[in-house]
């Protein structure tokens, strides 16, 4: 079960060029549903927009450019270390070190029906870590169920991509794992996974292309110093304690509203 290829076994009712076509139009359509989710909330926009205004107070060289992406991408996106609580920083991580397995062990499999045994057990492998990820951050992370004792059972419009995500990993899993094969299975699979990556118009699938942006942006402001436009916690400055817009905030002590700390936050 771990080392033959599931999609070997369909290619008996379903020729190899159909299944190959159906990966192709998947990858068409999250790269057009995100290029839609772009223009549609003017993302790309904003961030032109707001580099051009906030230009700093000294210029960025290429070297620290570069500096700055590498950060981004080893701390940002591959530690994913925007995340402060680490529960659901592992949940995160499991979920998308294990998508990325899953999903480029699916397209090796599909387009070369003789790939080794690897890839399947990659394909497995990867697979279980979405599962043991989602399901974690769906039933004990989810800040409305772990913080505001909301039901788990709660859906709502965001939830369309974990659920979709983890419809289409668990089908695909038990479809495999019972054999393979044209069936009822298999047809849900494909529904659920059409689902995943055809509403990316209407999930948070896009958000992992904006998310590397934002952070890179976020810190090309703090190196050329556009970031002190805004207040900060300190308040011993008086220019900085006219930056807050509350007037409760500009000669409030610093340990105001420490109390909060009391219980150790559960949320993001």
């Amino acid at each position: 079960m771990f080392t033959s290829n599931p999609f070997f076994s369909l290619s008996a009712s379903i020729a190899p060029a159909v299944m190959q076509t159906y990966v192709v139009v998947m990858i068409i359509l999250v790269a057009a549903g995100t290029l839609f989710d772009v223009v549609h909330k003017g993302s790309a926009k904003y961030f032109f927009q707001n580099m051009r205004r906030t230009k700093g107070a000294r210029p960025v060289g290429g070297g620290e450019l570069v500096s700055i992406a590498m950060q981004t991408a080893v701390v940002d996106v591959l530690a994913s270390g925007e995340f402060c609580n680490p529960r659901r920083r592992i949940a995160h991580l499991l979920g998308m070190y294990g998508f990325v397995l899953y999903v480029v062990a699916t397209a090796v499999m599909v387009f070369n029906a003789s790939a080794s045994a690897l890839w399947t057990q990659l394909w497995w492998i990867g697979g279980l870590m979405v599962c043991v990820g989602g399901y974690w951050f769906w039933f004990f992370i989810r800040v409305d169920v772990a913080a505001e004792g909301n039901s788990p059972l709660r859906l709502v419009r965001a939830d369309l991509f974990i659920l979709s995500l983890l419809a289409s990993v668990t089908l695909g899993l038990v479809w495999a794992a019972t054999g393979g094969g044209a069936g009822v299975l298999f047809g849900l699979y494909i529904l659920a996974t059409t689902v995943l990556f055809a509403g990316v118009p209407w999930s948070k699938f896009a958000h992992m292309f904006f998310k590397p942006a934002a952070a890179f942006e976020k810190r090309v402001s703090k190196a050329n110093g556009s970031c002190a436009n805004l207040p900060t916690q300190t308040r011993d400055d008086p220019a900085q304690r006219e930056k807050h817009s509350m007037e409760l905030l500009r000669d409030a002590p610093m340990d105001m509203g420490l109390g909060i700390k009391r219980e150790a936050p559960r949320h993001y």
